[in-house]
């Protein structure tokens, strides 16, 4: 089996160190070069969890994004022409439909220059990858002159329509007259829509729900083990893709809302018991092997399983090897009318995908530039959001598991830049750099164990009546699924560059009053020196230190796991 290269940052060279006050939270000071003690001190190990998150991505970090490879098909051929100012949507749907009748992995290609495309392309089978000649100049633009809001004809997004009026979901700003359902684009759809015909991108009303397909119970499991035993494993066959399913039938003080939130457990929201027929955390993962009950999966269990956290095997159906790669997306520099507002200038959404990818893309002015639902093991690698427009989502993981974004840059003015929202799990931001607004959002929901690796900062400080500060994690969302954050969610790293607001020798307080339990910030340093308010308290180390000899946490990680096998 191929392995997954290990480069070496493209950020950390830029990387400089200030060495200076140390917070009183901090729990211990770690000079540069050397190991955190919370990956070499055998105490803070086994008193301090980190979770493995080098199980995130495409093939869990094993392999390499693929070199397409299949029949390709032309978009000129069926009468697509670039740069003709003609709208190509017609001649590329009839691409994707003889891709569809393809047997066998499948390119669809576009050439060199700017196609005009008005209505959604649905990508609704496996082994299929859209290709263009690059994201730069002399590559290929796909343009997308007109919104979801007049192009999307389908029914995928009723249930969703739906809710939001049966909910009265509603954007109120009475200072801007302001008093409107929320659109159904503001956090779904978009133009490359990828998601396998049948599946429901994301659980909204009950009376939509679908009896869960149970392949078994799970009698026994531990935390951070790849095995399981089940009550009978007839079901299952190795090499299936399944779904771990915590669910919780016990309400407010059950078992897995204890390993969520451990002595925070109390603050969680209504909607962590409210639809006890739900998963409140999900595991896509695929068998690997059986042995008499005992199940092993290809990544570690998120939580235990015992007699107080029961948790079942269901089925899950989704698409494989899809990729999208190579390709500028471009969208008009419109009129933003606020948040929820959106008119649904949305690049990608992936849902039901499964060891996925998307990959050297440039995507401009789009209100969200790629949304992730229902999906597992996706990898986004070399993405640029950019543009005048104020965006909602630059990339967004929301109900997936073991999603990678790695060497993003995010240029463009966003409400959400970097965001872990609702049941997301085992998801990463690695080598990220964020220019304009910065914020890390953790978007309440029951995510959790998820890590921002390696990140950079642009941002400017304000004044308050204790001096300089600069919101960094912003822990948003609704109040019924708050906490921000469960347990074990992680900033490794984290470079903050103060570029105005604060004099050179004024400490600044990085703020994240907001967010949710058993965080560990480690690596927190930057051009000025940092205080951190962060809430609940987290683990603390290396507060103003960079880390040289651990830059990426999940690149660790990963040549860790790697040298066993």
């Amino acid at each position: 089996m191929m392995r997954r290269n290990i480069l070496p940052c493209r950020f950390f060279s830029a990387i400089v160190a200030t060495i200076g006050f140390i917070s009183s939270l901090q729990a211990g000071e770690q000079p540069a070069g050397q190991l955190p003690a919370i990956l070499s001190d055998e105490t803070t190990i086994r008193e301090t969890f980190l979770p493995d998150f080098s199980y995130a991505g495409y093939r869990n970090g094993i392999d390499q994004l693929p070199t397409a490879s299949g029949k390709v098909i032309n978009v000129d051929d069926f009468g697509a022409k670039a740069n003709d100012e003609a709208d190509d949507t017609k001649a590329v749907i009839s691409a994707i439909d003889a891709a569809n009748d393809t047997s066998g992995p499948v390119i669809v290609r576009f050439g060199a220059g700017r196609y005009r495309i008005t209505e959604v392309l649905k990508i609704e089978r496996s082994n299929i990858v859209l290709q263009g000649q690059g994201s730069g100049p002399g590559g290929t633009t796909l343009w997308f002159p007109r919104p979801l809001n007049q192009v999307d004809k389908s029914t995928s997004l009723d249930e969703l329509r739906k809710y939001i009026v049966d909910l009265d979901k509603r954007q109120r700003e009475p200072e801007r007259n302001l008093d409107e359902y929320f659109s159904e684009y503001s956090w779904s759809g978009g133009f490359l829509w990828i998601q396998r015909p049948g599946t429901r991108a994301a659980a909204y009303l009950e009376e939509y729900d679908p009896e869960i397909d149970v392949l078994a119970d799970v009698v026994s499991g531990k935390r951070g083990e790849n095995t399981l035993r089940v009550s009978t494993p007839s079901e299952l066959g190795v090499g299936e893709i399944i779904q771990v399913q915590w669910l919780n039938r016990e309400g407010p003080g059950a078992g897995i809302i204890k390993s969520l939130y451990g002595s925070e457990s109390n603050t969680a929201g209504s909607h962590h018991w409210s639809f006890p027929e739900r998963p409140l955390v999900r595991q896509t993962s695929r068998v690997t092997a059986i042995d008499g009950d005992t199940v092993t999966l290809a990544d570690p269990l998120l939580h235990d399983v015992n007699e107080t956290i029961p948790a079942q095997i269901a089925s899950w159906e989704g698409l494989e090897e899809v990729g999208i790669e190579d390709l500028h997306l471009e969208f008009p520099n419109a009129p933003w009318f606020g948040h929820h507002m959106e008119r649904g200038y949305n690049g990608i959404y992936f849902t039901s995908a499964y060891d996925s990818w998307a990959r050297n893309l440039r995507i401009t002015n789009a209100d969200s530039g790629i949304l992730s639902y229902n999906s597992a093991n996706l990898t986004y690698r070399d993405i640029l959001t950019d543009g005048e427009r104020r965006a909602h989502y630059g990339i967004h993981m929301g109900n997936v598991h073991n999603v990678l974004a790695e060497n993003v840059r995010v240029s463009n003015p966003v409400l959400h830049s970097l965001t872990f929202n609702t049941q997301s799990t085992k998801c990463v931001y690695t080598n990220a750099e964020v220019f304009v607004t910065p914020i890390l959002d953790q978007h309440a929901g029951s995510n959790h164990q998820n890590l921002f690796d390696n990140v950079t900062l642009h941002t400017r400080a304000t004044a308050s009546e204790d001096g300089p500060v600069a919101v960094v994690f912003d822990g948003s969302g609704a109040g019924y699924w708050q906490p921000g954050h469960g347990a074990f969610n992680t900033t490794w790293n984290l470079r903050v560059l103060i570029n105005g607001g604060a004099y050179a020798d004024e400490s600044v307080t990085i703020l994240g009053i907001d967010e949710g339990p058993m965080a560990r910030v480690v690596g927190l340093h930057g051009n000025r020196t940092f205080e951190l308010d962060y809430r609940p308290a987290p683990y603390i180390e290396s507060l103003n230190v960079a880390l040289f000899a651990v830059p990426s946490l999940y690149d660790y990680q990963l040549r860790k796991r790697l040298a066993k096998d």
